[in-house]
């Protein structure tokens, strides 16, 4: 851990009231994100020694907080075998043929990155493309861009967005199931296009991502996307070369995505051919898990889980000299608030449900620890009865709002409503619902084995002073060196606020005489278990 007065000095160079000294909590917090962020652990790449290391810390202080282990063996630790991928793109090779002899070759690793995350990829692949709209099969919902199209053995090429009309969370779930939806209708892979108002990361900081490689888990079994399944994504500044002859452009379409309106399907004249060369190899990591024993004699065997993720994406190409991506907001702003809200709730009156204390491996690549661990937890899993979840809160400005995706899915929406009144607080709707923010941060693997969650942010609406902010900390920090414990902006006595909110929201779930339970309405719904 942080000396404290090395914390304390790090509060002196931040925004407080004239002759305010911080609170302990505070310090700690920041210490606990410096800790964590510190450029001695490398970003904190999965599994790597500096992501071990940012582990240990988080142990210490489940041991000073008085937890008792929750993992493997007597310990805090859960093993998760991963398998990583590299991308040779060197030695790989793409391009467009149009059947009658003419090629237009594609630039791996620029205008096209293939995803390393989901799976072994195809070493070859030859097949026709056919644009699929925003590629969501929700006929339930008067929406379905696969009807009366022949999808077998083709790559399907699809548009973010989405009708305006169907709710984010119910978009955003089917997203999340696209390629085995695909698979199961025949298609070989898919090729994703993001309208240029709509990208979250800059194209050339992707680029830089795409080369350090990703991750799977080991296990098959547990993987949710077919093994050679082709998977890629297309700069928007190279978009156009897949529509040249069709009668239709990225730009029009594009428009329309970003208006939320009708787009077509239509084959595209063209075939997508490639060689894929990939390196990899076999690696474990851990999930950090500790409880909190609840005072109920009956309810102590139901938990309710307090997640964030350690991992980071580890040391990548130079940006202005800084090659470690620190990731202090992403996640260790997660993990210093469940450190703080493990520790209020420790020092208070016991819960009568118990408290898990969940540090997730492996987020970055795709959710993976928090899937090892809801397919596989270390308590019965009949006894888990809720997930919260805290990822890249963005304290960077004063606390008015809060953003609890997922509010209008389950009970816990009223939980968490209830207690933000009690604190004059609101939650605000998703701003940004293309961004499919909620089936991307790690209560969504509780939630795809019927647990009801919530992903709690700092809340920010457009027009806004804070809806600038969280832009401009997306488009210039995310994923990025400079995401660290010195940028300028940090509340830290904001945070402790925000946490003590998310501490009276886990105290509410744990001491309710019934579990969460799913709204009628929610699309989740049907991932709860049959009773």
């Amino acid at each position: 851990m942080l000396d404290l007065r090395f914390s304390l000095a790090l509060l002196a160079l931040l925004p407080l009231p004239a002759g305010a000294a911080p609170s302990p909590r505070a310090a700690q917090w920041l210490a606990d994100v410096g800790a964590i962020a510190d450029d001695a652990n490398e970003g904190r790449a999965t599994g790597s020694p500096g992501h071990l290391r940012a582990a240990d810390h988080v142990e210490r202080r489940f041991r000073e907080i008085g937890l008792a282990p929750a993992g493997e063996h007597g310990g805090f630790r859960q093993q998760v075998a991963l398998e990583e991928q590299r991308i040779d793109y060197a030695r790989s090779r793409a391009e467009l043929a149009d059947g009658r002899g003419k090629t237009v070759p594609i630039a791996l690793g620029s205008d096209m990155l293939i995803a390393a995350w989901a799976g072994p990829r195809p070493a070859r692949v030859d097949a026709p493309l056919i644009f699929l709209g925003y590629g969501l099969h929700l006929p339930e919902q008067g929406h379905d861009d696969f009807a009366g199209v022949d999808l077998k053995g083709k790559i399907a090429v699809v548009i973010g967005g989405g009708p305006a009309r169907i709710a984010g969370p119910i978009k955003a779930s089917n997203r999340s199931d696209r390629s085995r939806l695909l698979a199961a209708a025949g298609a070989v892979g898919v090729i994703t296009l993001t309208p240029p108002r709509q990208i979250e990361i800059p194209w050339e900081r992707q680029k830089l991502l795409a080369r350090q490689g990703d991750m799977y888990l080991a296990d098959s079994a547990l993987r949710t996307v077919p093994d050679d399944f082709f998977l890629a994504s297309v700069d928007p500044a190279a978009a156009e070369m897949l529509f040249a002859g069709s009668g239709h452009s990225f730009a029009e379409l594009a428009a329309a995505s970003d208006a939320s309106a009708a787009v077509p399907t239509f084959a595209l004249p063209v075939r997508f051919k490639a060689t894929i060369a990939a390196e990899r190899r076999q690696l474990v990591s851990p999930n950090l898990v500790a409880r909190l024993d609840g005072a109920d004699p009956v309810l102590r065997d139901e938990h309710v889980v307090v997640s964030a993720h350690l991992d980071h994406v580890g040391i990548g190409p130079a940006i202005d000299g800084d090659a470690i991506y620190n990731g202090a907001i992403d996640d260790g702003s997660g993990v210093a608030t469940v450190l703080d809200i493990a520790g209020r709730i420790a020092a208070g009156t016991r819960p009568k449900r118990s408290m898990l204390f969940l540090i997730v491996t492996a987020e970055e690549p795709g959710l993976l620890g928090s899937t090892y661990f809801a397919r596989k937890p270390t308590v019965p899993a009949r006894g888990l009865v809720a997930d919260l979840n805290f990822d890249v809160l963005l304290p960077l400005w004063p606390l008015t709002s809060i953003l609890a995706q997922g509010d209008g899915e389950s009970s816990l929406g009223d939980q968490a409503r209830d207690v933000a009144a009690r604190h004059s607080l609101t939650l605000v709707p998703d701003p940004l619902p293309n961004r499919n923010s909620f089936v991307r941060t790690d209560q969504y693997s509780f939630v795809r084995v019927g647990i009801p969650a919530l992903a709690f942010k700092f809340g920010f609406t457009p027009g806004t002073e804070a809806f600038r902010l969280e832009g401009e900390w997306r488009a210039t920090r995310y994923h990025a060196p400079n995401d660290d414990i010195d940028q300028p902006g940090l509340l830290p006595e904001e945070m402790v606020r925000f946490d003590d909110y998310a501490a009276e929201v886990a105290i509410a779930v744990a001491n309710a005489p019934s579990r969460p339970r799913w709204l009628d309405g929610s699309v989740f719904k049907h991932f709860a278990p049959a009773h």
